[in-house]
């Protein structure tokens, strides 16, 4: 069997590419964050089964995540004293809230903090 070597997913490269675009969110974005303060809170989700599983109606799947839980869930985590136990399909859909969240407030768009919700 041909294995496409640029279909191969290589754990340090997107180790080293999150690094990469979290120095320059950090860099752009600051330190800290505060959500209340940036207006950003609830979002779109389409459930991962449907979205990867590519379903007729993924409107059906359409749910709302929450920045400020996917925080207090990433902030659960580290505190963990046995990361053996990490759901990793969890605690990876917290952070790709959060990531998608930074490359939302990475944006080209008007001030966000006028915007009615």
């Amino acid at each position: 069997m041909h294995v496409d070597p640029d279909a191969v997913l290589r754990i340090d490269d997107l180790r080293r590419a999150c690094s990469l675009l979290l120095d320059a969110a950090q860099h752009r974005l600051g330190d800290e964050i505060n959500l209340t303060e940036r207006g950003v809170d609830l979002y779109w989700n389409v459930d991962i089964q449907a979205a990867y599983d590519m379903v007729q109606a993924p409107e059906q799947h359409l749910d709302c995540g929450q920045a400020t839980d996917d925080l207090a869930e990433i902030k659960t985590l580290l505190e963990r004293d046995t990361p053996d136990t990490v759901a990793l399909w969890h605690g990876l859909a917290h952070a790709t809230g959060l990531l998608r969240l930074l490359a939302y407030l990475d944006l080209p768009t008007p001030d966000r903090s006028t915007r009615s919700d």
